[in-house]
């Protein structure tokens, strides 16, 4: 097999990149997907949505366990 130029070699990982990012984009996707499904699940008519979004921003930039210690960490809500 002949050597690739530099040129064809660089052209060679462009095309390479841009699949890798259309499977990255792929693969976020399908996770974005099945959490969605989850949520369907979930009784979050009970939160605005700025409180839902918030909920959820914070969980995430927190990370997943730090966020959920915190949350079993609360009283139990009162129905009413």
């Amino acid at each position: 097999m002949p050597k690739l130029s530099e040129r064809e070699r660089l052209a060679d990982l462009e095309v390479r990149q841009r699949k890798m990012a259309e499977e990255v984009a792929q693969a976020r996707s399908t996770l974005r997907d099945r959490y969605a499904a989850m949520v369907r699940e979930l009784g979050v008519e009970a939160l605005t949505e700025r409180e839902f979004r918030d909920v959820l921003t914070h969980a995430i930039r927190a990370g997943g366990a730090p966020s959920i210690g915190a949350l079993k960490a609360l009283p139990a809500a009162r129905t009413a």
